[in-house]
């Protein structure tokens, strides 16, 4: 591919096409390394199925790169040059980084959402464990609340209060991953729940890595996440009703769906360490109905909630940003019903992709 021509950052770049070049590109690859992710990005209204693509390939290929890094890399130092390119408007020539290009230019993507989650893809590779709760918000906050706020900021309005929810259930959908995937995490190395949690419940975390199994004391730990899970998702709630109309429904179904995980784990017992919990299709089915009807009755809070400590940084940059951007306006959306397949797909597919890259690494 020969070099283009670079263009200023004070020039404005053409929206997004889906027919373009460089969003086709992304789209082959996400048709060779992500079928399940492009197929559901299909159903997106083409203003966010564009910009889902460009930056869910972006975020893979960063993903990537951190996580395959030899000793001697520095590949921190490698996205935050291409970063400085993008925002520059003079991406390199990568086409994820073209694609990624024309999203900031055109929504004025606020930078700091992919430093942290950038940040976040580190914090994995490198082993991090979570000696509290408020820690493990933080790694929630960067891989999963920056989702949320990058999505958040691209559907609009731009509300910092509407930026602090969306980060919330990005976190309680982390919490959620981590508690049901407790068995395969540790056969891998790694340990998510809360060391001190882990000590109050009389469990010595490294005697437990080194032969996991499923004890009550573990169920008590997993319960306790989940209990987090649940004021997350429940502070999270309100924010719905300040979405884009056309946005309510989808946004609700998939906060209810994503927790009904929570509620069949704790109905099969709190053990994640022999089983991953899934949520069957007809309870999906009943869960979207439910919200359907849920969504009309849902009011902004007379009383905002305090962000979560953890997504306070987030939500400050976003709200920086907007002094300079302003408020964007929403389009009408339509498929709602297909909208909330692709948010939970979203964050499922990049769970389990995120656990058979590890479970490969893992293999001699």
């Amino acid at each position: 591919m020969s070099t283009p021509e670079r263009t200023p950052a004070s020039v404005a770049l053409p929206e997004l096409d889906f027919d373009s070049q460089d969003l086709q590109a992304c789209v082959a690859m996400m048709q060779g390394g992500s079928k399940t992710f492009f197929a559901a990005s299909r159903l997106l209204p083409p203003r966010v199925r564009t910009a889902a693509i460009a930056l869910y390939a972006f975020c893979r290929v960063a993903d990537d790169l951190v996580d395959e890094a030899a000793a001697q890399d520095t590949p921190l130092d490698v996205l935050q040059t291409r970063l400085d390119a993008i925002y520059a408007g003079t991406p390199h020539d990568h086409v994820e980084d073209h694609a990624l290009s024309l999203v900031v230019q055109q929504y004025k993507l606020p930078r700091h959402l992919l430093d942290a989650l950038i940040e976040g893809f580190a914090w994995d590779a490198g082993g991090r464990t979570y000696d509290s709760i408020e820690d493990l918000h933080a790694y929630g906050a960067r891989v999963a609340g920056s989702v949320g706020a990058m999505m958040s900021w691209i559907m609009g309005p731009q509300s910092m209060d509407t930026l602090a929810r969306a980060c919330e259930l990005g976190v309680a959908m982390q919490l959620t991953n981590i508690a049901r995937d407790v068995g395969h995490d540790a056969s891998i190395g790694r340990l998510y729940l809360p060391r001190r949690w882990l000590i109050e419940a009389g469990v010595n975390a490294d005697a437990w890595m080194a032969q996991p199994t499923f004890t009550p004391a573990i169920a008590q730990v997993v319960g306790r996440l989940l209990d987090e899970a649940d004021r997350l998702y429940k502070q999270a709630h309100s924010g719905i009703a300040a979405l884009p109309p056309d946005c309510r429904a989808a946004i609700c179904a998939a906060s209810m769906i994503y927790a009904e995980i929570g509620h069949q784990l704790r109905r099969e017992g709190l053990d994640s360490v022999n089983k991953r919990t899934v949520v069957s299709t007809t309870r999906k089915l009943m869960l979207l109905a439910s919200a359907w009807t849920q969504v009309h009755w849902i009011r902004v809070s007379e009383h905002t909630p305090a962000p979560l400590a953890a997504i306070v940084g987030l939500v400050q940059g976003c709200q920086d940003a907007t002094q300079q951007t302003g408020n964007k306006a929403y389009f009408p959306n339509r498929a709602m019903p297909q909208r909330v397949a692709w948010m939970l797909n979203l964050f499922e597919r990049r769970e389990t992709e995120r656990l058979d890259r590890n479970a490969l690494h893992q293999t001699p």
